[in-house]
């Protein structure tokens, strides 16, 4: 499981990460923390990877713990994977790095996403929309686009917020 609110021992980041997999090699470790979007700023911890986290991570942002997080599961390759909310704390660009560490993780496994972002969802075989405790919609990501206003709604704010601070981050200017 990949939680929003990741769940990090008090130990270094490498034994978090072989904590599903003891037998995880340091190249192991590094080949699922490039892949998670972690590995340079582990690099760049006091100890790197033999750096203490602290109770709960605390040393870590919450996007920096979410990528451990998805580093770890990378490394246990479980049968059945739950992603909760598994990129909320991270930015667009690493969103878009991460989104494809867990496209390889997610194959050839029952996977269960729960998120409000849609690049998290939209390659899965089935999106469920959930509207106040009720379902109101089912399908693809295209099937959805077409037939569901509530779905649409959604992934034209999202796309359009996300393009906007893309357009920051490359220095243009953008108008409301």
């Amino acid at each position: 499981m990949v939680m929003q609110e990741t769940f990090l021992f008090n130990m270094t980041v490498a034994d978090n990460l072989r904590f599903g997999r003891k037998d995880a090699t340091r190249e192991d470790l590094e080949a699922a923390a490039r892949m998670a979007a972690a590995h340079d700023f582990i690099a760049e911890l006091p100890q790197g990877y033999d750096t203490l986290i602290g109770d709960r991570g605390v040393r870590l942002s919450g996007g920096q713990r979410q990528r451990v997080a998805i580093a770890r599961a990378l490394l246990v390759r479980p049968a059945i994977l739950v992603l909760d909310e598994a990129t909320s704390s991270v930015d667009t660009r690493t969103d878009r790095a991460i989104q494809r560490a867990l496209e390889q993780l997610m194959q050839e496994r029952t996977t269960i996403v729960i998120a409000h972002r849609l690049s998290t969802i939209r390659r899965v075989d089935q999106i469920i929309v959930v509207d106040a405790g009720r379902i109101v919609a089912r399908g693809t990501h295209e099937e959805l686009l077409e037939t569901s206003d509530d779905y649409r709604a959604i992934y034209e704010l999202q796309f359009r917020l996300q393009e906007e601070s893309l357009a920051i981050e490359a220095g243009a200017e953008v108008r409301v």
